[in-house]
């Protein structure tokens, strides 16, 4: 009886257990902030320059299932919506959900875009963002072994209103930007010496470039190398380098290497120019993370 009694609370530390490295690696590899392997098809989360850019109306989502062989691991879920109003104005829709173990948030926001004339052949593109993050830590499913129910685990439920901005310069097949999409810090959980404490969201930096390289104008064989670094005080600089190949505008195959120790194969096919299915295969160097299997990404966008 004692044996049993002594297999389920080691069962159960565990689970708790787990939960918290789910939650410090978030952190570690992620730097709090979401990442989406297939960012070039949803650059609005990061940057609200981009909606309305050449004029296109588009509807794109993305599922990104984290470390398949762990349960409760990572997951997310990515919309986004631009279209462009007139000749200079860009409007559109972001959102941005998460779930790791116990905590789970969604950021929402309304972006704006303006078309200024850089030069001849260069547009440049100012952007606001407004909106907000739901975040949601549920301990209820926490086991503990007091009678009494541990005061220091307790559940946090909130809303916190934000603000971003961003620049794009965009030219004849190229371009480079930068964002902040969070201006103001959020709260949050995090790990401090083994407990579990309130914590700011710090503002994240978004900087991307990416230029696409004829190869054969008759056969629309286009090289599309294109990077992303984010950046965010007191942790390491990521950086996203992805070269993607393009044949006739219909299929596209491509691979990503992250400084995050990651690296990803990508596969992205054109339907009748109005319908892209993709889909990210990700996997990690880290030799912690050998049984935690390898993520996969699903990727549907509309263009009307």
């Amino acid at each position: 009886m004692n044996f049993k009694y002594q297999n389920i609370r080691m069962q159960n530390f565990r689970t708790i257990l787990f939960g918290v490295l789910l939650l410090i690696s978030k952190s570690l590899f992620s730097q709090q902030e979401g990442i989406i392997t297939n960012y070039m098809y949803h650059m609005n989360v990061y940057n609200p320059a981009f909606v309305g850019v050449d004029g296109e109306t588009l509807i794109t989502s993305s599922f990104r299932q984290q470390w398949t062989g762990i349960k409760d691991a990572p997951s997310a879920e990515a919309i986004s919506f631009g279209t462009s109003l007139g000749k200079n104005l860009g409007i559109g829709v972001s959102i941005y959900n998460s779930n790791t173990f116990i905590e789970s948030q969604t950021f929402t926001g309304i972006d704006f875009s303006y078309r200024l004339k850089f030069s001849e052949t260069t547009d440049l593109y100012l952007g606001i963002k407004a909106g907000g993050n739901f975040y949601n830590l549920n301990t209820s499913g926490l086991e503990t072994y007091n009678v009494m129910t541990d005061p220091s685990v307790n559940s946090i439920s909130n809303f916190n209103p934000n603000v971003g901005v961003g620049a794009l310069l965009k030219g004849n097949g190229w371009h480079a930007s930068i964002a902040v999409p969070r201006l103001l810090s959020t709260d949050r959980a995090d790990n401090e010496e083994g407990i579990v404490t309130a914590a700011l969201a710090k503002p994240h930096v978004y900087a991307t470039a990416g230029y696409d390289i004829i190869l054969d104008a008759t056969t629309a064989l286009v090289l599309k190398p294109s990077t992303m670094v984010r950046y965010v005080s007191g942790a390491p600089v990521s950086l996203d380098i992805n070269t993607m190949l393009s044949f006739d505008r219909s299929f596209e195959i491509g691979a990503t290497y992250r400084t995050d120790a990651a690296y990803a194969a990508l596969m992205n096919i054109t339907i009748k120019k109005h319908l892209v299915i993709g889909y990210a295969y990700e996997m990690s160097s880290r030799k912690e993370l050998a049984s935690a299997k390898n993520t996969n990404e699903f990727l549907i966008r509309f263009v009307f």
